[in-house]
């Protein structure tokens, strides 16, 4: 696994639901459009060319941010088409790349806390939703929370990671009401 980026939490361990504060970063973000399941291998080249081409290291996680699925409830289906963003995030905040091509843009995130649940397993659209679910649920029954923006997937292996090895997590933006 790569190193993570500059001030960001280890993992969610498997199974376990944890709240986690992330600094602002900045990263490289590629845009899906299509069949989900497929958006972060559809974005992997360009990312890799775009850091590659900087002198950028490459980091862990791969971010994928979902479209808004925060209204829908626990007992719907989630659509397997739309809309994705694809990152690979940059070591520090501060990383200005020299050059960007046309099919990625350089994006810079504020600081968020999430919702997160660790996960062992394939990279799957039904793993996804699964876990996504578990997290509804896990909100509803901790009402001190709201939910404050999209759902994204942490991806921390290699493709060519063995399933069973494979980490990840699926995490949504909260703050504690007032």
């Amino acid at each position: 696994m790569a190193d993570l980026p500059l001030g960001f939490p280890p993992a969610t361990p498997e199974g376990k639901i944890e709240i986690k504060t992330y600094p602002a970063y900045r990263s490289i973000t590629y845009e899906h459009h299509g069949n989900l399941s497929r958006a972060s291998q559809a974005a992997f080249n360009s990312l890799y060319r775009h850091i590659s081409s900087n002198q950028i290291a490459m980091t862990t996680p791969v971010e994928v941010r979902y479209p808004d699925h925060a209204a829908a409830s626990v007992a719907e289906n989630l659509t397997d088409t739309g809309t994705a963003k694809v990152s690979f995030i940059y070591p520090q905040p501060d990383i200005t790349p020299q050059q960007v091509g046309n099919d990625v843009g350089v994006t810079d995130h504020p600081a968020i806390t999430v919702a997160s649940i660790g996960i062992r397993g394939g990279y799957t659209w039904e793993s996804y939703q699964q876990h996504w679910q578990q997290l509804q649920s896990w909100l509803q029954q901790h009402p001190e929370y709201e939910i404050v923006g999209s759902p994204r997937r942490f991806l921390y292996n290699a493709p060519y990671t063995p399933v069973e090895k494979k980490m990840s997590e699926v995490q949504i933006p909260i703050q504690k009401k007032e």
